[in-house]
């Protein structure tokens, strides 16, 4: 990355001015400036701040006059929980060198900037209201889990077993300790998250977290490939649904990964359904991902594709516990974990995925 693109990354959100968006958005104007620029908050992230922009040109009209900033979050605690996890890196490494190579539906990105001394960062992205967020607690229908899982498969299916993706070390995070690492971090995250949500988490998922914390080494180092370009966070939150061509955007690509594609199915079915949908609907779901992998070439059974959906059900108790964890409370976080505590922990224990975790 230049040094002027790492100038761009902004540490804050009152950063964003008339000046620092001509900066931002030379590659696409032509000579043009930004004039004008006001903004106001949009979306519910936790980890990092997202504002609105409304511009104005001079010419008039000689960009795009709504966009979209992703920035350095102002809560300490969530630029701490960015650190650790890499997200800030991740995400504009993913606009900068695979959102372009891939067919999945993403905001069409102006801007991808990352400074690692300061841990800053800014994605400039497309704003595609009137399209509206998914909203987590509320879960998604069917019709909407269909076109979510349309998208998904975009994403899996052209790198599905790509090798080339090991070269890519922001993506390719796994490393020889990984499994004992996580062990750490989850165990040491446990116990205050059952402490924290004791109230809303059901008794059979708080004796499912005891009995998987032990074992979560076993379940980190047991990821069969082939493996793929996967999200992490696949889950409503971070879909946005009804816009003009008709197709889901996917967003917040801050824990995309190598690693394997059916841990994302099993995580946007297990996060985003109400548990009486999925229960009744689930076996079907499965299946058409896997006949929209087949009709792309992706080799793989139903019955292969149902064992790895089994296999990575824990996936989502494990984000709910590490992510609760590191990023600033707030009340719609707190039911948002609960919320999830409970639709994970049940997926988990519906299709049996304890007797997953040494095969």
């Amino acid at each position: 990355m230049s040094e002027t693109q790492a100038e761009l990354a902004l540490g804050a959100t009152t950063d964003v001015t008339a000046a620092w968006c001509t900066a931002a958005l030379a590659d696409h104007l032509d000579g043009a400036r930004v004039t004008e620029c006001t903004t106001s908050p949009v979306g519910t992230g936790q980890v990092s701040d997202t504002l609105r922009l409304r511009l104005g040109y001079d010419p008039p009209g000689a960009g795009p006059p709504n966009l979209v900033a992703k920035v350095t979050a102002a809560s300490e605690a969530s630029r701490a929980a960015a650190l650790i996890a890499r997200t800030y890196e991740i995400e504009a490494a993913f606009y900068r060198e695979l959102a372009p190579t891939l067919p999945v539906r993403t905001p069409r990105c102006y801007l991808s900037a990352y400074d690692p001394p300061g841990n800053t960062y800014t994605v400039v992205l497309e704003d595609l209201a009137p399209a509206r967020q998914g909203d987590q607690m509320a879960g998604c229908n069917l019709d909407e889990a269909e076109l979510a899982l349309a998208e998904m498969t975009l994403l899996h299916a052209p790198r599905w077993g790509d090798a080339g993706l090991t070269g890519l070390p922001w993506l390719h995070r796994i490393a020889p300790d990984t499994p004992e690492r996580m062990a750490g971090l989850v165990g040491a995250f446990s116990g205050g998250f059952l402490d924290r949500y004791a109230d809303g988490i059901e008794p059979e998922v708080v004796a499912l977290v005891e009995r998987f914390v032990p074992r979560i080494a076993d379940y980190v180092a047991n990821q069969p490939e082939p493996w793929t370009v996967a999200h992490g966070d696949f889950r409503v939150d971070n879909l946005l649904f009804g816009g003009d061509d008709g197709r889901v955007a996917v967003v917040d690509w801050q824990t995309v990964v190598h690693g394997p594609g059916l841990a994302d199915l099993a995580y946007f079915l297990g996060a985003s359904l109400p548990i009486a949908v999925r229960q009744d609907h689930e076996r079907a779901l499965v299946a058409s991902y896997q006949r929209r992998l087949a009709a792309r070439h992706v080799d793989l059974s139903f019955d292969d594709c149902w064992t790895g959906y089994r296999r990575y059900a824990f996936g989502g108790l494990i984000m709910a516990i590490v992510a609760s964890a590191l990023v600033e409370r707030t009340a719609r976080g707190d039911d948002m974990f609960t919320t999830m505590g409970n639709r994970h922990g049940c997926h988990a224990l519906d299709v049996d995925a304890e007797a997953l975790l040494s095969c």
